[in-house]
């Protein structure tokens, strides 16, 4: 059985991930805050900004998964949040943690207790992490996004590194989705210029119909996925495919 578990699966590219995977065929797990009626996909609502409950959640899935025949199994860390949008010093200290949470803790601990599950397994092990051009890019008003996009792609280097010393190590890929048409980009356009100079140019790709649909973007993910396209480590733009 050809398993994939999808953080922030009930809303833009994660729902269009759920729905693509699940009309493949894979048996889709998604792990989100909300649950919304998406067909042949099981859905564990779970705040993964809250440490303790998305680590009680994954554990129990994990043990779940242990009673499947596993053919591949491939984690999406995919949940994010752009959080406050505006200068450092006009964001609350809880907002940044909950960005912080959400953006990079999370997936490092998901990220854990999958390889750690997936030790004994002689099939597929893959970790795919949702990253950002704003990994690469600073912008006024998103310096947690940036940062916590950053590290991310950095942590997806290392674990790759690390699990190329085990003959059937865990592949660890980071994807760039571009900019795409999600409640996100609603977020951003509905920003004051002032707390986010970058403003008028996401308005710009929305009035010019030049955003990527979230059902694009999860194709081409998948399309990745299948064709083996990537190395373990490797960082990748999608709109460079």
């Amino acid at each position: 059985m050809n398993i994939v578990i999808i953080t922030g699966g009930s809303k833009g590219i994660g729902k269009a991930l759920a729905k693509k995977y699940a009309s493949e065929n894979y048996k889709v797990y998604s792990l989100s805050r909300s649950i919304i009626n998406i067909q042949k996909v099981t859905q564990i609502a779970v705040d993964l900004s809250d440490f303790k409950e998305m680590k009680n959640q994954f554990s129990m899935l994990l043990d779940e998964l242990k009673k499947e025949p596993i053919t591949s199994l491939t984690l999406i860390n995919n949940a994010g949040r752009l959080g406050t949008i505006a200068s450092l010093e006009n964001i609350t200290p809880a907002d940044i943690a909950e960005s912080v949470n959400l953006n990079l803790t999370g997936p490092m601990v998901l990220s854990n207790m999958f390889i750690n599950f997936s030790k004994n397994l002689s099939c597929k092990k893959q970790i795919i992490n949702i990253s950002s051009g704003a990994a690469t890019k600073p912008y006024e008003g998103w310096s947690i996004y940036c940062a916590s996009k950053a590290a991310l792609d950095m942590f997806t280097r290392t674990v790759a590194a690390e699990q190329e010393a085990f003959s059937n190590g865990v592949k660890c890929i980071a994807l760039y989705p571009g900019v795409v048409d999600t409640s996100m980009q609603a977020q951003i356009r509905g920003t004051k210029e002032e707390d986010f100079k970058n403003l008028q140019r996401f308005v710009d790709l929305k009035e010019n119909n030049d955003l990527y649909s979230a059902d694009y973007v999860a194709a081409t993910i998948y399309s990745i996925d299948i064709e083996n396209k990537l190395s373990n480590g490797d960082i990748f733009d999608i709109r460079n495919i």
